[in-house]
């Protein structure tokens, strides 16, 4: 399971003004351990949410304690601690069973087996 993007709720859910990010409430949490690849990371960075990588960070700290504690702002230059904890936070875990909730509308769109189901219900569209 993957971070959604902002634009998917927001332009597909009727009555959606804010529909990201979204929340995150695991029932099963596995860590799948995975060689670091830095350039990759690195070049996904300027892609993400950073606030949003840290709110399920958080959302999935009871469930994994391993998770490692992220600066509240992404520094200039990382270290290789820091690309390790964000590469194991962005690759590694992986969210089995639960469901994201949208945080406009409370809607729950369920996870199973590790992929999401974001498909709507014919009133949503």
């Amino acid at each position: 399971m993957r971070l959604l993007t902002h634009n998917y709720l927001q332009s597909n859910v009727k009555g959606t003004e804010e529909g990201y990010p979204l929340g995150i409430v695991p029932e099963t949490v596995e860590i799948d351990k995975s060689p670091v690849d830095r350039e990759l990371l690195l070049n996904i960075l300027p892609k993400l949410n950073y606030d949003a990588v840290l709110q399920a960070v958080e959302q999935l700290r009871p469930h994994c304690e391993t998770l490692p504690n992220l600066p509240s702002t992404l520094p200039e230059d990382l270290d290789d601690e820091l690309v390790n904890d964000l590469y194991f936070v962005l690759f590694d875990v992986h969210v089995k069973n639960g469901c994201l909730v949208c945080p406009s509308t409370q809607r729950k769109f369920p996870i199973r087996d590790g992929i999401p189901n974001m498909i709507l219900h014919e009133d949503e569209i």
